[in-house]
């Protein structure tokens, strides 16, 4: 995904950010560094997490419910997001961090050592990776294994097209929903990461939305009303949207968190403009954790916190009141608890 130029400058082409990288230099995302006009990645098979998580925890609600998937992540981001959870791996360059080396084989095998149905590709920005996980996730194909990117969607389309057809499924982490915000707050823009979310939609991948809402900065009704008309339009209402509780953290240790409120009128803002699957999240044991009938309103599934407490689909997973098939992809895997553990 790069090109030489005059003088060994080399135009990565892996994010939109484009960058032209000079000899023994690194683009913006630290780990892709220009040797004498090669361009080499500095995280493959670097991981800085190896873990057993809940896909509910990616969040993908409606992919898989109840399956347990092997999550792995490296470092570095495209973005600097000043709200990030994960700043210690995600806004740190090769060296500055112990990491643990993983080959793609061996990742394949600790995901079926575990009985995990998927491989999730997560914690950081996973396309920083691009080498790595193209490598696993062929290999994880031919093992039945799924694979899942959570990330926030910055991405060339040319890019996107190659590794599309081993990715099974996405969480896309919209963070607001005009230009100057993604400028301001994550040193990025807002049209690229549209674009590859709606080409995830229509090569195929299971789509899933997060939006993080942060009062004063991106909890405008407005915004909100545009981000979810652009949804339905280019996602479709069938896809999941998970409107997101923010906590105070990174450099914005003194924003308060998000009122239940305010997640609550946007979940409703959500509903009203046609989206089928609205949820709350980072508010454990709230209603808006359950999936709905779309067409009438009965529970299909209970969930606290990463955890389904009830599954009322009939056979068929259709709704037991009216027939209506929810979009839900894959098979029910109930489990006894939830399971976080540290590899």
């Amino acid at each position: 995904m790069y090109e030489v130029l005059a003088k060994d400058i080399i135009h990565c082409k892996l994010c939109p950010k484009s960058c032209y990288i000079a000899p023994n230099k690194r683009g913006f995302c630290k780990v892709r560094e220009n040797d004498r006009g090669r361009l080499f990645t500095l995280a493959y098979g670097e991981t800085t997490a190896q873990a057993i998580d809940p896909i509910e925890k990616k969040p993908l609600f409606n992919f898989w419910p109840g399956s347990l998937s092997f999550s792995i992540s490296t470092i570095s981001c495209t973005f600097s997001c000043v709200w990030c959870q994960n700043w210690n791996i995600s806004q740190v360059a090769p060296g500055e961090i112990r990491t643990e080396e993983i080959s793609p084989e061996d990742a394949v095998k600790l995901a079926k050592k575990y009985g995990c149905r998927s491989i999730s590709y997560t914690y950081n920005e996973p396309f920083v990776w691009y080498e790595f996980i193209m490598d696993t996730a062929k290999i994880a194909q031919k093992e039945n294994i799924l694979n899942v990117m959570v990330t926030n969607g910055y991405v060339t389309l040319e890019a996107l097209d190659q590794i599309a057809p081993f990715i099974d499924a996405a969480n896309v982490d919209i963070k607001g929903f005009t230009e100057g915000f993604y400028r301001k707050y994550c040193a990025a823009e807002l049209k690229p990461v549209l674009n590859a979310t709606t080409a995830m939609k229509d090569k195929g991948i299971h789509v899933e939305v997060t939006n993080l809402i942060i009062p004063d900065l991106n909890d405008n009704s407005e915004e909100i009303r545009e981000m979810c008309k652009w949804h339905v339009e280019n996602l479709g209402e069938e896809t999941p949207l998970h409107l997101s509780r923010f906590y105070p953290h990174y450099r914005l240790a003194s924003t308060p968190e998000t009122p239940v409120s305010t997640l609550e009128k946007a979940q409703k803002i959500a509903l009203e403009m046609g989206l089928h699957y609205v949820y709350v999240g980072n508010v454990p044991g709230h209603g808006g954790e359950n999936t709905y009938c779309p067409k009438c309103k009965a529970l299909l599934i209970e969930r606290n916190g990463f955890d389904i407490t009830e599954w009322r689909l009939a056979p068929g997973k259709s709704c037991p009141e009216c027939g209506f098939k929810p979009n839900i992809i894959g098979e029910y895997e109930a489990r006894s608890r939830v399971p976080h553990s540290t590899i």
